[in-house]
């Protein structure tokens, strides 16, 4: 990195600007400042620049010196876009660790890190904002005929509009458009979060006089006696509760929606929309003064007293023990400290209820960022981070990368979650991991929350590297749920099987309908057949994009890939055979649906799954009719085993257990329990016990009985010396390559030559090159090299770099032509 320059510059003197570009580029590249922006250019501020022959791009700048780059001559600057630094000296740092550590560069982190509105480039594509009244009289030449233009063509991108106004610099018109939230950036168009809203009811002030009271019901009496009842059954709700809901009202008096309006017309009630949690948790709320049960009070003083020594500690609590009343305890303190806090959930849409529980105690001081926000919305969050406006800071994964100054506390909830885990594109950090490096930084506390930890967590705590505080029963003396194992074999031998439920579940589900409560059905495979198999010559339909088999779908009657999204219309013919003996094997969520509502016809039935939940708000409806009791039966993937907390819920049901537990890795079992644990946990969460029934063909497994004890220590000691025999975390470190190549005989050479170039340096601890299970994807074949090095007595900083240094001199050879590789560090 370039040295600082002193910020007191000569009207004259040179300054080159190292900057990191949103690209996977090995380097930074260096420009040379113009002599009239030397003293706006700085560390951390968003510069314009040309990259190749005519991209722009939106770049950061990482340092600033007065040397010139030896081997190229420097461009200069078009643009510096920002008053002061968007990127603080501390993220920059970060971003460095990330793509160091995650073997990626610089600018795929930062690509990563920024919001959208933050990184425009020249293929940006730029909207009208839909919600945007625009006063066209208030527009500058530039702005008005950007806006025109985006009314006949409603996308355009940057480049177009470096055409339309006929000059290269265009940025900061676009800024100033966005800042006025005159214009969209498409990245947020396609999905925009919306918060469920809820009407409420309030009364005139002028009628709290006795005497316009008096005047007004026997006005109403007389006229309009049903909109008497409605204000009479408001002013009685009104003593039992702060605030009225419409629906509340109508419920409570008979009275009609056109009742309500006629009474709003006539400025009697005010109607107020506001913002509401699509999560049960009212009956559940915390007073602004809530006390702790004795085992919460424990674990909180075990927390506290381990912080004196440790900076990160494992909090292992029993699902629904209360875990969020001591997280919130804990952001208490830090805020009282002076300190900003980072409070991770694996799934924002899954835990929208934690978001209101925090906006309780801390209303406006708490932000919330995710990836469903519109745009807009995230730069707002980042620019009130900056500002220290917000202390709180509530997010997914990507809140990692917000630019905090003063971070005190960091939360991770559902620390064993894989959500935390990036995949694609780099960097493909974890999360938890970045959290705990980044609280290091700033010599903030790291709290980890789950009832089912991860074996790296659980193991870190129990050697003493982390802190370990326990719970180990619910909130409220709540019973954990009763788990019955049913063998499906025995079942189908006694003929008692209906479709795919036993006789135990049907007679469980038939109990909670008729006791008017609700049920949640598990099955972790989506769609309706996964394989179509002709009977005669078993011809399977494929993918021609992918090596996998394609999935029937009922609802479309379309073969679907679950990969790349390729499907065609359902056979009936075999195309190999020409036979019309097709049958479907197996079964998902979607045939589950469909038999659910043959054996039970009365039942309201609904699906949460990627299908269901693509379109717009699907997930929040889907809960919210939950919530209202709109849905009997809720049949779901690993969805419904994340952050439901229903009142009713009493009976679970996971119809095939042994597709988790016989999947081929080496977390299976941890993953099994953590899953099985995980959905067990939504029955019986408020004062009734809960059942579960696991329906099995191996009633016998370890890992079943395990679940029914709840005994998580004993699965880990059973499966820890495992882990440690055959070379796996946690105690040894992993790192996955994957090469990619359209041609299968070229992959080959090139797997196999990276794998004898890898050997030279690390030995046996290369396996590979191996086919994955799924070994082409989006037609490009695939083989696997894994690496497995100790964690002691090894130098991973030197290993990375090794690595880095045979994949560079791989790609100066002729035989990387074509080839993609993707380094996955800690790959889980």
């Amino acid at each position: 990195m370039l040295e600082f320059a002193d910020n007191h510059h000569t009207d004259r003197l040179t300054l080159f600007a190292e900057v990191i570009l949103p690209l996977a580029i090995a380097k930074n590249y260096t420009y040379r400042v113009p002599y009239e922006m030397n003293d706006a250019v700085a560390v951390g501020k968003r510069v314009m620049v040309q990259f190749g022959k005519s991209k722009l791009y939106t770049a950061i700048v990482a340092g600033i010196g007065t040397e010139a780059p030896q081997k190229y001559e420097a461009k200069y600057l078009l643009e510096v876009l920002d008053d002061r630094p968007v990127v603080t000296q501390q993220q920059l740092e970060f971003w460095k660790w990330l793509a160091d550590y995650y073997l990626c560069n610089v600018g795929e982190v930062m690509a990563a890190a920024l919001p959208a509105a933050l990184k425009l480039a020249s293929e940006t594509k730029i909207m009208l904002n839909p919600d945007g009244n625009i006063d066209r009289s208030l527009l500058h030449d530039k702005e008005f005929l950007i806006v025109d233009a985006l009314d006949i063509q409603p996308i355009l991108s940057v480049s177009d509009i470096v055409k339309l106004l006929g000059q290269k610099i265009v940025m900061p018109v676009l800024k100033s458009m966005f800042d006025k939230n005159i214009i969209h950036i498409s990245e947020e168009v396609s999905e925009r979060y919306k918060p469920r809203k809820r009407s409420y009811i309030k009364l005139n002030s002028l009628y709290n006089e006795p005497d316009m009271r008096r005047e007004l019901f026997a006005e109403l009496e007389r006229r309009a006696p049903k909109q008497a009842d409605a204000v009479l059954a408001y002013l009685k709700l009104s003593r039992e509760q702060p605030l009225v809901s419409k629906n509340d009202l109508m419920e409570a008096s008979g009275a009609s929606a056109a009742i309500i309006k006629a009474l709003s017309d006539k400025e009697v009630f005010y109607i107020e929309e506001r913002n509401v949690s699509r999560l049960y948790y009212e009956e559940f709320d915390l007073a602004a003064n809530f006390e702790l049960s004795e085992a919460q009070q424990n674990a909180l003083t075990d927390i506290q007293n381990h912080f004196k020594e440790k900076e990160v500690v494992l909090l292992h609590g029993v699902t629904s023990s209360g875990k969020t009343e001591i997280y919130i305890r804990l952001v208490e303190e830090a805020l009282h400290a002076g300190k900003q806090v980072l409070y991770l959930l694996p799934e924002i849409a899954l835990t929208t209820h934690v978001i209101e529980r925090l906006r309780k105690y801390f209303g406006n001081d708490i932000g919330v960022y995710h990836s469903r926000f519109n745009d807009n919305e995230r730069v707002e969050v980042w620019q009130k981070v900056l500002n220290h406006e917000y202390k709180v800071v509530l997010g997914a994964r990507s809140a990692v990368f917000l630019p905090f100054d003063n971070l005190g506390l960091v939360v991770v909830d559902e620390e064993h979650e894989t959500s935390y885990k990036q995949f694609d594109p780099a960097p493909r950090y974890n999360a938890r991991d970045a959290a705990i490096y980044l609280a290091g930084r700033y010599q903030a506390k790291v709290l980890l929350g789950s009832a089912t930890p991860s074996f790296e967590s659980y193991f870190n705590a129990r050697t003493g590297k982390f802190g370990l505080a326990e719970i180990t029963e619910r909130f409220g003396g709540v019973s954990l749920p009763e788990i019955e194992v049913v063998s499906i074999t025995e079942e189908t031998k006694k003929k008692t099987m209906q479709s795919h439920f036993s006789s135990v579940l049907m007679n469980d589900i038939q109990t909670a309908l008729t006791n008017k409560e609700q049920v949640i059905l598990f099955q972790n495979r989506r769609g309706y057949a996964p394989v179509l198999v002709c009977r005669v010559c078993a011809f399977t339909p494929k993918c021609i994009n992918c090596d996998v088999s394609l999935t029937y779908h009922k609802s479309s009657a379309h073969l679907h890939c679950h990969y790349c999204g390729y499907k065609e219309e359902s056979l009936s013919v075999c195309p190999a055979c020409g036979s019309t003996h097709l049958e479907y094997k197996g079964f998902g969520t979607e045939k589950i649906e469909d038999e659910l509502q043959v054996l039970l016809p009365d039942a309201r039935i609904a699906r949460m799954d990627l299908d269901t939940t693509r379109a717009r708000n699907a997930y929040q409806n889907l809960l919210n009719d939950l919530e209202e009791k709109r849905i009997d039966i809720l049949v779901g993937t690993q969805m419904v085993a994340k952050g439901l907390d229903f009142a009713d819920v009493t009976v679970i049901g996971i119809i095939n257990a042994d597709s988790l537990l016989k999947y081929p890795d080496y977390r299976a079992n941890e993953r099994s329990f953590q899953m099985l644990a995980q959905v067990s946990g939504r029955a019986g969460r408020r004062g009734k016990q809960g059942k579960v029934v696991i329906q099995t063909y191996n009633p016998q497994h370890r890992v079943i009985g395990q679940v029914i004890s709840n005994d998580y220590k004993e699965l880990y000691l059973s499966e820890i010396d495992e882990r440690k025999n055959f070379k796996y975390p946690p105690f040894y470190r992993i790192i996955q390559m994957d090469i990619k190549h359209k041609d299968a005989e070229k992959l080959h050479y090139q797997a196999e030559y990276l794998a004898v170039e890898l050997r030279k340096h690390f030995g046996d601890r290369v396996i590979g090159p191996e086919y994955p299970l799924v070994s082409r994807i989006r037609n490009f074949y695939i083989k696997s090299i894994m690496l497995k090095f100790e964690k002691d007595n090894i130098s991973i900083v030197k290993v990375k770099s090794v690595i880095r240094d045979v994949i560079l001199q791989f790609q100066t050879t002729q035989l990387s032509k074509g080839c993609i590789i993707q380094p996955d560090v800690d790959p889980y």
